[in-house]
């Protein structure tokens, strides 16, 4: 097999961009993770970073889409490379207007040429003229259904087949279009330090234009700029977090004084959201499995001036041996999950899930509640919730804990209830992507029934 150079920055943007996507691909990198360590590394200029984030996640996000367009004009077996800059340059193609084509099929060229043995110049060229020559095909020649959504959005079949059984076929062919569209950055105004309305005043003196969030009362949505570059973020005014992740620590409905656990914490978002609501008075014990991840709930909670926040690692379903039972007035199990619902900022989630995942994820999420109900107090509450979609890592995993724990019970979530673009249903909370361009995520609490 041809192994292309291994090449990351060398001025080229595209270059660039495909090793990017070749690591992706090669070792299921994630790519929010992959693209600002290659633009801090490389000190990439600002003028260069747009352009590589676009074509970073612009070629992963319609990955099968590309595939459906170059399928016509290829003939025989490529390496993973080659294939790669295809895609690349068809998406340069048909989604983007400021490159002239020409200069994409010059550019691919020249890649080729840098990457590979002397043959392979010469096939990127022959495919790419004649893509231009001839166009790409519609994506109207497909039949209207499941298969043609697939490819329209670039998800996997089994995946829309999954949803479409779930939501129905009209919500998971809108579900896929909207993971497909560009994220809001939104941030959570940390109130133990200042209000919502002078964070806003903040940030415009800075030049981000913001707007309020749609369901979060402390959240903010930035229209234009970024505000983790202001002196906002820098004097823990703000954190950077997706609306819908606001959502679980809502629902605990914690006060000032209270002992609380986040069994799987880092980065530590939800936990200093935890300790701001409690306006960093009481315990909020943080824990991970990964070392190596405390230091950033540390940072975080410095930054943020939150002097509560206890991080500690380890298996947090061996947490009783360290605390002993009913330790706790509040439990958050934010749990490792599928992560279905943040597709739109890690498309490659789409590509590397399968079905048999759900099952061990579900087995894992389980145990984790297991142990929170032995260390939650006889008067507590656990809220457990999950950045997916996925019916058995949300609805199966409530129905397996109730039936194993017949001493406990869902109960509603009143501070999210007066929110009507909230889908609660059965005192469980299902964010979809669409409802109100946030990421996907699942809520419910449960508590111990009176005797």
């Amino acid at each position: 097999m041809n192994r292309p150079k291994k090449k990351i920055w060398n001025g080229n943007v595209r270059d660039a961009a495909l090793s990017i996507l070749m690591e992706i691909n090669d070792n299921q990198a994630y790519s929010n993770l992959l693209l600002h360590r290659t633009i801090e590394k490389y000190g990439i200029e600002t003028k260069d970073r747009g352009l590589l984030t676009e074509l970073t996640y612009g070629t992963l996000q319609q990955r099968m889409t590309l595939d459906y367009y170059l399928e016509p004009f290829v003939r025989g077996k490529l390496d993973g490379w080659v294939r790669e800059l295809l895609r690349l340059s068809v998406y340069q193609i048909v989604y983007l207007t400021k490159i002239p084509p020409h200069a994409v099929v010059h550019e691919a060229v020249e890649i080729a040429k840098r990457r590979g043995h002397k043959r392979i110049a010469p096939t990127v060229n022959g495919i790419l003229r004649n893509v231009l020559r001839q166009g790409v095909r519609s994506l109207d020649e497909l039949e209207d259904g499941i298969a043609k959504t697939a490819i329209e959005t670039s998800h996997p079949e089994w995946l829309i087949k999954r949803w479409s059984a779930q939501f129905g076929e009209e919500e998971a062919a809108i579900m896929a279009h909207e993971n497909n569209a560009p994220p809001a950055m939104s941030v959570r105004v940390n109130t133990a330090k200042i209000t919502v309305d002078e964070a806003i005043a903040s940030l415009e003196s800075e030049g981000i234009e913001v707007r309020h969030g749609e369901v979060v009362p402390a959240c903010i949505v930035s229209v234009n700029g970024n505000p983790a570059n202001t002196e906002a973020y820098k004097k823990g005014y703000i954190t950077i977090q997706d609306e819908s992740s606001m959502l679980p620590v809502l629902a605990l409905n914690v006060s000032p004084g209270m002992k609380v656990l986040d069994m799987c914490a880092a980065p530590g978002g939800k936990t200093t959201h935890i300790a701001e609501l409690m306006n960093n008075e009481g315990e909020v014990f943080a824990h991970d499995i990964h070392e190596h991840k405390l230091a950033l709930i540390e940072a975080n909670a410095h930054r943020l001036g939150l002097s509560s926040i206890k991080p500690k690692s380890g298996d947090s379903r061996k947490l009783v041996e360290l605390y002993g039972p009913s330790s706790f007035d509040r439990i958050l199990v934010d749990a490792p999950c599928s992560g279905l619902g943040v597709i739109r900022r890690k498309p490659e989630i789409k590509y590397n899930k399968t079905e048999a995942d759900f099952i061990g994820l579900s087995n894992l999420q389980s145990q984790l509640l297991d142990t929170a109900c032995e260390l939650i107090k006889p008067d507590g509450v656990i809220v457990y919730s999950t950045c997916t979609m996925e019916y058995l890592e949300n609805y199966g995993v409530v129905k397996r804990f109730l039936k194993q724990h017949p001493d406990m019970e869902k109960i509603p979530l009143h501070q999210l209830k007066n929110h009507e673009k909230l889908a609660i249903s059965d005192d469980m909370l299902q964010v979809l992507p669409q409802h109100f361009g946030s990421d996907g995520f699942f809520v419910v609490a449960f508590k111990k029934k009176e005797s």
